[in-house]
């Protein structure tokens, strides 16, 4: 519990009412009680601060006065509202417990206030940093490095070697480190090529549950700080990613692609490998990404199936429909 006082203390915000009202969690307007805090972002909510039971609401200087209630004043009231989420969350995530049936290596670097799950595996030289929390069924191969402050939740796999930054949070089912997809044509069949980089993540990221991250062939396989990806996502070996940049549900990142700082990208897009991505791009989603693209802005466009060489026809005439259409209007002109 804490109370609306110290909630705008650690946030820096003005608040207004009573601030020894007690706060427990977050809730929505609808369906918050009064020991939770909600807040209003979308102004089509507006009328539900008439009905709310929210013992406190965090709203926007311009709104604040549309409330009898206790109000945490914010310049961006979703921004605050996740802040405020996190406060709770951390204040849950102080376990130091390590399962008895559990299995940390004696060679493993592991700080006194880490919490360790039932049946996880800890290897050889690992090194893990301070205040971790490491789920159920989770397996840490040789010489991975967490660093301060994980979160890895159960069933995820780091492969040996990977490195990664403070904060991170790895969702179920992740694997991080699998052997990219290498493989060379011989006479008598495919030759696998051995994976023999990592994957190395910046501070403070994010993976969602089910996603891949291939390790590198021979260089790494890179996520700046702050890149937030979504489910079911893969990025085969050797892609960078640039701070900041985050990726929808079920996008695909073929090898050695650069992306840069900044992009969003939604979900279901595909993008090919060997090219490179400028910072503060946009991609709509199912999206294909055939082609590096150069300056920043929002892209969006697919294609259906057909034969390659088709396909390569109708895209070339596709880039040129806008200068045909303006040469059509000149002669429609000219009439």
């Amino acid at each position: 519990m804490k109370t609306l006082y110290e909630l705008a203390d650690s946030l820096g915000l003005p608040f207004r009412g009573n601030g020894q009202c007690l706060i427990s969690s977050v809730g929505t307007l609808a369906h918050a009680e009064s020991s939770q805090i909600s807040f209003l972002a979308n102004p089509k909510y507006t009328n539900q601060l008439q009905n709310t039971r929210a013992g406190a609401v965090i709203l926007s200087e311009s709104v604040a006065d549309k409330f009898s209630g206790n109000v945490l004043i914010a310049p961006d009231p979703y921004v605050a509202f996740a802040k405020v989420a996190r406060l709770f969350v951390d204040a849950k995530q102080t376990n130091t417990y390590i399962h008895p049936q559990s299995f940390i290596h004696p060679e493993a670097q592991v700080a006194d206030d880490v919490s360790v799950g039932a049946f996880t595996v800890i290897d050889a030289d690992v090194i893990v940093g301070q205040r971790c929390q490491i789920g159920h069924h989770v397996t840490i191969e040789s010489g991975v490095v967490l660093g301060n402050d994980c979160v890895i939740k159960s069933g995820v796999t780091i492969e040996s070697g990977c490195k990664l930054g403070q904060r991170c949070i790895i969702h179920s089912g992740a694997v991080i480190g699998a052997d990219g997809f290498g493989l060379a044509r011989d006479e008598d069949g495919w030759l696998k090529i051995p994976q023999t980089g990592i994957v190395r993540l910046g501070n403070d990221c994010e993976i969602g549950a089910n996603t891949t991250i291939d390790c590198g062939t021979i260089d790494d396989t890179i996520l700046g700080n702050d890149v937030r990806l979504d489910n079911q996502i893969q990025i085969g070996h050797n892609v960078h990613i640039g701070d900041h940049t985050i990726m929808a549900g079920c996008t695909a990142v073929a090898g050695s692609t650069m992306i840069g700082r900044n992009c969003l990208i939604g979900g279901g897009v595909g993008i090919v490998g060997h090219i490179e991505i400028c910072d503060n791009v946009t991609i709509q989603a199912m999206s294909l990404v055939t082609h590096s693209i150069k300056e920043a802005g929002q892209f969006s466009g697919a294609a259906p199936l057909q034969k390659v060489a088709d396909w390569r026809k109708n895209a070339a005439r596709y880039r040129q429909l806008d200068q045909w259409v303006r040469k059509v209007n000149q002669l429609e002109k000219k009439k």
